[in-house]
């Protein structure tokens, strides 16, 4: 069995490489991180171009209809950049909770549009609880005529300041089991009640929201009612994988960076990649980025064939990248000693990047919990 990247692969990954050193070099990154906005549209405008915006998409919607594995790709690449756009929360949360559980219609014209560059969407599903699993949804959805009415808080939602439509997660009915009453609502631009405040961020190429939901109307269901966990759930998963192949990326560029400092850094005369103590540090910066590529790999490929173990290899993916890519980053730091400190420095870049990636949708902590009960299930 072939596990290596196809040549059509390979291809893309060059192209991505070229395109994305190109437009988006850390200068670039700096001047966005600083804008209330966090990206610009021509930038996004070339994302669709390129057929990015729609790679997993169907052709039926003006997607390119590639698998999981190609946008871990892509992921990766734009991981190495600190990439400073709504790519992951369109794509990858709004847009995929649209393709797993959206009607005909809906999928038809939103991921389109999508596919186009002329809608970014994003998904608004954690609350004050911290919780990332069924329970943690409280947001209040309650039936009125032909619609429902949402009132409630959702916080840390990825660019919500840019996002036109909203998918929302709310609770539609309490039971024993919170799985059961969860709805997914797709609340159009401009939505009487709804309020974005931004967020102050950890990681500053990165832009979250709070939304507030106050007598929100909204018909539009996303599936069946009752019947949202199962879609966010497969969400969560593939969004998962895609963080974590993005982590692979930056701390690829960091063991990069790190080793080309240490062939021209000297000190007493000679390279400091000489000493036995950098050795070892880059040696073991290596082996944490070549294993948590090989687990996420694995991960993209199982949530792309949807086999059973699934939600397994993307909690295993997640637990060891997180921490994997926090200790890349610590160490390149100590790697490039002083300097690494600085403002001027792009090593906090990546660094902030890291912690803020190690909580979203979970830290090691939580998936380990979260394998411990999938395998005793």
């Amino acid at each position: 069995m072939d596990f290596a990247f196809s040549q059509e692969q390979e291809m893309l990954r060059t192209t991505a490489r070229s395109f994305l050193e190109k437009e988006c070099p850390t200068s670039v990154v700096r001047k966005l991180m600083a804008t209330p906005e966090g990206s610009t549209p021509d930038l996004w405008r070339k994302l669709a171009e390129l057929g990015w915006l729609g790679l997993i998409y169907p052709e039926a919607y003006g997607g390119a209809g590639l698998g999981f594995v190609d946008l871990t790709v892509i992921m990766e690449e734009m991981g190495r950049v600190l990439l400073p756009t709504p790519y992951f929360s369109t794509v990858l949360l709004g847009g995929l909770a649209l393709l797993e559980g959206g009607s005909e219609t809906l999928k038809k014209e939103w991921l389109t549009k999508i596919s186009l560059g002329e809608a970014r969407v994003t998904l608004a599903w954690q609350e004050a609880s911290g919780r990332w699993d069924a329970g943690g949804i409280a947001l209040s959805a309650k039936e009125s005529g032909d619609g429902f009415i949402l009132n409630g808080t959702k916080l840390f939602v990825p660019d919500a300041h840019a996002a036109e439509p909203l998918v929302v997660a709310a609770r539609t009915s309490q039971g024993a089991d919170p799985s059961s009453g969860v709805s997914l609502f797709l609340i159009a631009p401009g939505t009487a009640g709804v309020t974005v405040e931004p967020l102050p961020t950890m990681d500053q190429t990165r832009k979250l929201g709070a939304v507030t939901f106050t007598n929100v109307k909204a018909s539009s269901l996303v599936g069946d009612k009752n019947s949202g966990w199962p879609v966010l759930s497969k969400v969560i998963d593939k969004a998962t994988v895609a963080l974590a192949a993005e982590m692979c990326g930056g701390a690829s560029k960091l063991l990069e960076m790190c080793t080309e400092y240490a062939k021209t850094r000297s000190t007493f005369g000679k390279p400091i990649g000489s000493y036995q103590a950098v050795k070892h540090k880059i040696a073991d910066m290596l082996m944490h980025v070549e294993n948590a590529k090989s687990i996420t790999y694995y991960a993209a490929w199982a949530v792309d064939e949807g086999v059973p173990d699934a939600p397994l290899a993307a909690s295993m993916a997640k637990a060891y990248t997180s921490e994997a890519y926090r200790k890349v980053a610590a160490d390149s730091i100590q790697v490039h000693g002083g300097i690494g400190f600085t403002w001027e420095h792009d090593l906090h870049l990546y660094f902030k990047r890291a912690m803020s990636s190690e909580f979203a949708f979970g830290n090691a902590t939580y998936h380990r919990e979260r394998l411990a009960q999938l395998i005793n299930l």
